[in-house]
């Protein structure tokens, strides 16, 4: 885990600390994570959200962690008005706490905890197009310095994790990884082009 020193993170650390250093602190961070999916989005509105452990086997140190961070119930009810404006069906909970997609990556980030925060699940389905509809949905929030972050690796096969890293696994990884950059970045890729590809991504190399 990267909050316990394994040498594994440190390249993922570091780049998580040099971020917060090319921007602005933000005033308040909504994380969407691939580790809470429901039938329809769902955003956390409590005051004080506890911290839910949500992975087994680690050492103990890893469910002794904090991350005190305060919610933003005013900003989780925009979001669920802005989703449903749009046609996305959406509910706010005030009883669920943060996973570890929001806790890991902003006690690097962000150590102190004073930004406020809300998590927003995915949908079961899975459906990219939907969930793409869902980010073109965020870009519409009236909402200053607001950080959205994307939490979750683009491969996460924990058996493959414990695992021996074979070539030919490598190869099919880095061939993903390296068309989800291209199409994330390439200036050469309109949008409409862009939102194509990542509705299609089965269809990707890797």
């Amino acid at each position: 885990m990267p909050l316990l020193g394994d040498e594994g993170h440190k390249e993922m650390v570091a780049c998580l600390k040099q971020i917060t250093t090319h921007i602005t602190k933000p005033s308040a961070i909504i994380i969407i994570s691939a580790h809470w999916e429901e039938s329809i989005a769902t955003i956390t509105s409590g005051e004080s959200p506890s911290l839910i452990y949500d992975y087994y086997g680690f050492p103990k140190a890893s469910y002794d962690l904090k991350y005190p961070c305060q919610g933003k119930p005013l900003l989780a009810n925009q979001i669920h008005n802005l989703l449903e404006k749009s046609g996305i069906p959406s509910a706010v909970d005030a009883i669920r706490g943060f996973d570890h997609g929001l806790f890991v990556p902003l006690t690097i980030m962000y150590p102190d905890a004073d930004i406020p925060c809300v998590q927003l699940s995915l949908m079961n389905n899975l459906n990219a197009a939907e969930h793409i509809k869902m980010g073109q949905a965020l870009q519409e929030l009236d909402y200053d310095n607001l950080l959205i972050i994307g939490s979750g690796f683009s491969f996460h096969n924990m058996r493959a994790f414990f695992t021996a890293e074979t070539s030919e696994s490598k190869k099919l990884n880095e061939s993903f990884e390296n068309w989800l950059l291209t199409i994330l970045s390439s200036p050469d890729i309109d949008e409409e082009q862009r939102k194509q590809s990542l509705i299609n991504w089965e269809n990707a190399s890797g």
